[in-house]
């Protein structure tokens, strides 16, 4: 009998319980929207950003496929990336005074472990699951979106990574610099998109400095933590599994 009553009470506990955890997660809650949201560009500037960011997603999915063909586990290494990329861009930290947040980007790291162009597609994917289902940009920002993290993060973050190299600089120190200016590149070109689209006549420069310097007290401690996680994992990488590093990146010396 005791036992009974027992089970009759836990099974209400857990009812509770579960009652107030569905109460809790259909009250609302303050939206943290990152990336550049849904119905801030007009249709000529939402075409434009889509137009300048589709050669550079075609030749990603073009290397993906050449390198995979020779290089079969390449394609896991670019999804477990891809996976990262996801993760470290859906880490939001509000910037009140810009009424959106700051958040890391990944595309340096994954730019150097496997290449600007296959990063490109990365962030394509990651930023289109992010609108679809976590309501951060949205499906007409998305190449603008594409442009500012995948291009601009990418590219910025390889070049830097390849002049560091070239100039001297170990490893540690490359991807650092890499991680760390993917992300400031990211949100200059954030900036540059966004003042291009909303600016007044004559209006060009304040704006832009305007929107900058709203990111600043959060993306530059941001950005050299990004650094610090790109150094980490690109010595996890070389010192782990050095074949499947970025083709012309293999590594060929110390840390």
């Amino acid at each position: 009998m005791q036992t009974a009553k027992h089970q009759r009470s836990q099974r209400h506990k857990s009812l509770a319980a579960l009652t107030a955890g569905g109460v809790y997660f259909l009250l609302p809650a303050p939206a943290h929207a990152m990336h550049i949201s849904e119905g801030i560009l007009s249709s000529p500037w939402a075409v434009l950003w889509f137009a300048l960011s589709a050669p550079f997603v075609l030749w990603g999915l073009r290397q993906i496929k050449t390198r995979s063909r020779i290089q079969p586990q390449y394609k896991p290494f670019v999804a477990l990336v891809g996976a990262a990329v996801f993760i470290i861009s859906c880490l939001p930290v509000p910037v009140p005074v810009a009424g959106t947040c700051s958040h890391p980007v990944g595309t340096g790291l994954a730019a150097i472990l496997v290449g600007p162009g296959p990063t490109v597609v990365l962030a394509s994917v990651a930023l289109t699951f992010q609108a679809l289902f976590l309501a951060h940009g949205g499906l007409t920002t998305l190449g603008a979106n594409i442009f500012s993290m995948g291009v601009a993060g990418a590219f910025i973050g390889y070049a830097i990574f390849r002049v560091a190299r070239g100039l001297g600089a170990n490893f540690l120190v490359a991807a650092f610099l890499a991680g760390l200016l993917a992300d400031w590149a990211a949100y200059a070109a954030t900036a540059f998109i966004l003042t291009g689209a909303l600016h007044q006549t004559g209006q060009f420069l304040a704006m832009a400095k305007v929107i900058l310097v709203a990111f600043v007290p959060t993306q530059v401690p941001l950005a050299v933590l990004e650094g610090v996680i790109s150094a980490m994992a690109y010595r996890f990488v070389i010192q782990r599994r050095p074949l499947l590093l970025h083709a012309d990146m293999k590594a060929g010396g110390a840390v």
